[in-house]
C-alpha cells in the first residue's frame, strides 16, 4: 500500500533560527554573559508583578474578551495619545496575546498561498517563518550601509520590488537588528505607494519608545494611517517594560476588522491570559519611569559599544538611532555562526550570528553579529573586554 504524507513539506523542512541554534541548551553555563537574546536582564518591575498577583488573588482566572479587556485597550489608546500624539479609535485596538501572535494575525489578514511579502532586511528571523507558515513568499529589500555611514533604505528599490503578487510590506522601525529608524517622510511615501497598489503594511514598532534623539517615540504609522487603511501596527510589552516571558502585546488594525479579529483571536488562543492583562495595565499606566531607566541603560551601553568598535580596526557599525542592539561587522569573518560559536567557547559571551537575520545567500549578513545593549552596564563592559581579548 502506497502512503502519501499529508504533512506540508515546507513546514516539515523548517529549521530553527540562528539565535536558537547558538543559544539552545547553553543558558545555564557558569559565567556566561548572554547578549544573544532580545531582552534585558532586568526582571519585570515589582509594580507590574504586584498587579498581576492581585488579579490572581482576586480570582481573575476566567475567560476575558477575545480582543482584550476594555480597560487595557483604553490604556493603550491613552498611551498612544501621550507617547505618539495619535488618537486611535478603540475599535482599531486588539490585544490577541503575544506580539508575535499579532504578527501572525496581520499576515493571516493579508496573505494567501503564493502571495509575496516584501520584507525590509536584515530582519528578525521569526518574520520570515511567519510568512512561510501562512504559505506566503518573503521577498527581501535590503538596507544598505555605506562606509562609516548609517543604514539607509532605497525607497525607489522598495517600490520597484512591488508587483502583482505583492500583498504586504513588512518592516520594523526601530529595526531589529540594525537600529535603523524609518522617517515620517519615508513612511508617508510607502503608505501612498501601498494605497495606490492595494498592498498592506505590517509595521513592527515594538522598540518605538527606545530612541536616542530625545523623542518620546520613533515615527509611527499611527499618525498617518486612516482608520481603514490596510495598515497593521504591532507593539509589545516585552521590550519596553521587561515583560518578555508574559507574552502580551497589541495591534492597531483597520477599524473594519475589529469584529473579525475577535473571531481570529478565538480561533487561535481565545484571547490573552486574564491576569497578565492586569500586569499590562499597570505597565502602560505607571511604567514611564521604568522606560526612562531602560533607555538610559541602553544609551550608556551604546556609548560603551561605540568606543569599543572605534578601538578595534576589524570592527565597524552604524551607531543605532533606536532599538537596543548593536549590529557589528567583523573584517575577515564570513561565517557568523562559526564566529559566534568561537566567542561562546573562548570568551563565554553569547552573541547572535548575522546569518539569523536573512538568507545566508546574502553573504554580507555573515560578516555581522548582533549584540544586545539592554544589559547590566558592568556585565556589558566585561563582555566587551572578553570580546576584545578574542579579537
Amino acid at each position: 500500500m502506497t502512503r502519501v504524507d499529508p504533512v506540508r513539506s515546507d513546514i516539515a523542512a523548517m529549521k530553527p533560527s540562528g539565535i536558537t541554534l547558538i543559544s539552545r541548551g547553553r543558558g545555564d553555563r557558569p559565567g556566561l554573559i548572554p547578549l544573544w537574546y532580545g531582552e534585558s536582564d532586568l526582571p519585570t518591575p515589582d509594580f507590574i508583578r504586584a498587579a498581576a498577583k492581585r488579579a490572581l488573588d482576586d480570582g481573575m482566572t476566567f475567560y476575558t474578551p477575545a480582543r482584550g479587556v476594555p480597560r487595557l485597550r483604553e490604556a493603550i489608546r491613552d498611551w498612544h495619545r501621550r507617547r505618539t500624539n495619535a488618537d486611535i479609535d478603540l475599535e482599531r485596538i486588539t490585544v490577541p496575546g503575544s506580539a508575535m501572535l499579532a504578527v501572525t494575525h496581520s499576515v493571516q489578514c493579508l496573505v494567501r498561498t503564493g502571495d509575496e511579502v516584501i520584507v525590509i532586511a536584515p530582519m528578525w528571523s521569526n518574520i520570515f517563518q511567519s510568512i512561510e507558515v501562512a504559505g506566503g513568499v518573503p521577498r527581501l529589500v535590503w538596507l544598505r550601509r555605506g562606509q562609516g555611514g548609517p543604514w539607509r533604505l532605497d525607497m525607489n528599490e522598495l517600490i520597484d520590488a512591488m508587483n502583482a503578487r505583492t500583498k504586504a510590506v513588512f518592516l520594523a522601525s526601530p529595526s531589529n537588528p540594525t537600529g535603523w529608524v524609518m522617517s515620517l517622510a519615508e513612511q508617508r511615501v510607502l503608505l501612498n505607494a501601498c494605497r495606490s497598489r492595494g498592498i498592506g503594511i505590517i509595521a513592527d514598532e515594538v522598540y518605538g519608545p527606545i530612541v536616542y534623539d530625545g523623542s518620546p517615540h520613533a515615527p509611527t504609522f499611527a499618525t498617518l494611517a486612516d482608520p481603514d487603511d490596510a495598515v497593521f501596527i504591532v507593539n509589545s510589552f516585552s521590550k519596553t517594560w521587561a515583560m518578555t516571558g508574559w507574552r502580551i502585546g497589541w495591534m492597531i488594525h483597520p477599524r473594519r476588522l475589529g469584529e473579525a479579529l475577535g473571531v481570529v483571536s478565538v480561533s487561535s488562543n481565545t484571547g490573552a491570559t486574564s491576569f497578565v492583562q492586569a500586569g499590562a495595565i499597570a505597565a502602560i499606566e505607571q511604567g514611564d519611569p521604568f522606560v526612562a531607566l531602560q533607555l538610559e541603560r541602553c544609551r550608556r551601553n551604546r556609548a560603551q559599544l561605540a568606543e569599543f568598535v572605534a578601538s578595534h580596526q576589524r570592527l565597524s557599525w552604524a551607531e543605532p538611532p533606536g532599538g537596543f542592539y548593536g549590529y557589528v561587522a567583523i573584517d575577515g569573518v564570513d561565517d557568523s555562526m562559526a564566529f559566534a560559536e568561537m566567542l561562546f567557547h573562548n570568551a563565554n559571551v553569547g552573541v547572535a550570528p548575522g546569518m539569523a537575520f536573512g538568507p545566508r545567500d546574502y553573504a554580507d549578513n555573515d560578516r555581522y553579529v548582533r549584540i544586545c545593549i539592554a544589559y547590566d552596564p558592568d556585565k556589558f563592559s566585561e563582555a566587551l573586554r572578553r570580546f576584545g581579548k578574542v579579537l
